[in-house]
C-alpha cells in the first residue's frame, strides 16, 4: 500500500494582507496537527520568520529551532525552487512520518500558479499534494480602491490616480493571486459597511474561479478546519487556472526594490511619523522589521502597508543580542543610501510640540 501524501497548504496574498497573522493563528491552534512550515521572505532580513520565532513558532521550549520552520531567503519562493525548495522538500518528505500537513506562506510578492505546478515534478508529486491555495486580502485596501479590478466601478478620484493604473505589475499580481485562489480570506473586515463589503466582494469575485470560498476573518483568526483539508489537488488543476503571466517562459520581480535600513530610533512615535513621511515621498509599499527603543526591554516589531502603520512588542530582548534598529522597505526605484539618510535627519531633527 502506497505511503499517504502529505498535504501542502499554500498561502498567498499580497504585501500586508496578514498572511504571518493567520499563520501565527492557525499553528497556535493547530489542534494536535503536526504542521511543517516553510516562510517565504522577499528581502534580505528574515523578518515574517523572526516573528514567529518571537511567538515560539519554530522553537523548541529552550528556544532553539526545532527544525519546523523553513525560511527561504532569495526571492520569491516560485523563483528559488530549483536552489532551495527541492532540498527543503526532501528534508521534509524524509520526514512524512512526523508530519500531519504542510503549510507555505509565499513572499507577497510571489506568484502562486510556478509554484503550484512545481509539485507536478516526479519527485514531488509522489509524496506532497496541493491541498488548497489560500488567498489572504486586504478588505480596507481592496474597498480604498487600490486593487479595484473594473476602474468603471471605482470613483473619479482614484481612477484619475496614475498609480492605480489596472495594468500595473501589482494590480496583474493581485488578480494573479485571485485567479489561482480555492479559498480566500477577506482580512480586516472589521469596521466596513455593508455596502463597502459588498463592493470587496464583487471585486475579488471578479477575479477567482466559479464557487470558490471567501471567509471574513480579523486578526488571522479562521478555523483551522476551514483552511486545511479541502483536498484540491491543485496541481492536477493548475495549468487550466489561467494567470496574466501564463506566456511568460521567467518572472522576475525587477519592478520591485528591497532594501535595508539601520537606524537609531529614539521613539516610536518619531519612527512612525518619519515613516508616514517617507511613503508619502517615495514609492514604498511595504515596510517592515525590528526596533531598538531607548530603555526598552522589549523588541519592537514595526509593519506598515502603504500609509498604514502597526507596531507591537513581541518578545524581551535577548542577552547578548544586538539591539539594532533594522527596517526592510519594499517598493520601486528606491535608493538605499537616500532612505537611509532621509530617515536618519527625520529621527534625528527635534520633535516639535
Amino acid at each position: 500500500m502506497p505511503s499517504r501524501k502529505i498535504p501542502a497548504t499554500i498561502v498567498t496574498g499580497f504585501l500586508g494582507s496578514g498572511k504571518t497573522t493567520l499563520l501565527r493563528h492557525l499553528l497556535a491552534n493547530a489542534q494536535g496537527r503536526r504542521i511543517a512550515v516553510i516562510v517565504n521572505e522577499f528581502g534580505e532580513l528574515g523578518i515574517d520568520g523572526e516573528i514567529m520565532r518571537g511567538c515560539g513558532i519554530g522553537c523548541d521550549e529552550n528556544g532553539q529551532d526545532n527544525g519546523q520552520l523553513y525560511e527561504l531567503a532569495n526571492g520569491c519562493l516560485c523563483c528559488t525552487v530549483q536552489e532551495e525548495f527541492a532540498p527543503v522538500m526532501e528534508q521534509l518528505a524524509a520526514r512524512r512520518d512526523q508530519i500531519d500537513h504542510l503549510v507555505i506562506e509565499t513572499s507577497g510578492l510571489a506568484l502562486p500558479k510556478p509554484l503550484v505546478q512545481a509539485f507536478q515534478w516526479p519527485a514531488l508529486r509522489n509524496t506532497f499534494t496541493v491541498d488548497a491555495v489560500v488567498t489572504v486580502v486586504d478588505a480596507p485596501a481592496v474597498a480604498a480602491g487600490d486593487f479595484a479590478d473594473d476602474p468603471v466601478a471605482v470613483d473619479a478620484q482614484r481612477r484619475a490616480d496614475e498609480n492605480l493604473d489596472h495594468d500595473s505589475p501589482l494590480h496583474e499580481l493581485f488578480e494573479d493571486q485571485l485567479a489561482t485562489a480555492d479559498l480566500v480570506v477577506v482580512h480586516k473586515t472589521d469596521g466596513l459597511g455593508a455596502e463597502e463589503l459588498a463592493r470587496v466582494e464583487a471585486a475579488i469575485r471578479a477575479e477567482t474561479l466559479p464557487g470558490v470560498k471567501l471567509v471574513h476573518a480579523q486578526h488571522g483568526r479562521v478555523d483551522i478546519d476551514v483552511l486545511l483539508g479541502l483536498k484540491r489537488a491543485v496541481e492536477d488543476q493548475i495549468d487550466q487556472r489561467k494567470t496574466h503571466h501564463d506566456d511568460e517562459e521567467d518572472h522576475d520581480h525587477d519592478a520591485f526594490d528591497s532594501v535595508q535600513v539601520a537606524l537609531d530610533v529614539p521613539s516610536r512615535e518619531q519612527l512612525l511619523e518619519a515613516l508616514q513621511a517617507l511613503v508619502a515621498r517615495h514609492e514604498i509599499y511595504r515596510v517592515k522589521g525590528f526596533v531598538a527603543l531607548p530603555n526598552a526591554t522589549m523588541r519592537l516589531v514595526v509593519q506598515g502597508v502603504g500609509t498604514r502603520f502597526d507596531s507591537y512588542f513581541d518578545r524581551p530582548w535577548s542577552f547578548g543580542e544586538n539591539r539594532q534598529s533594522h527596517l526592510v522597505l519594499i517598493g520601486s526605484a528606491l535608493d538605499e543610501a537616500s532612505l537611509q539618510a532621509e530617515l536618519e535627519a527625520a529621527l534625528a531633527a527635534p520633535v516639535t510640540a
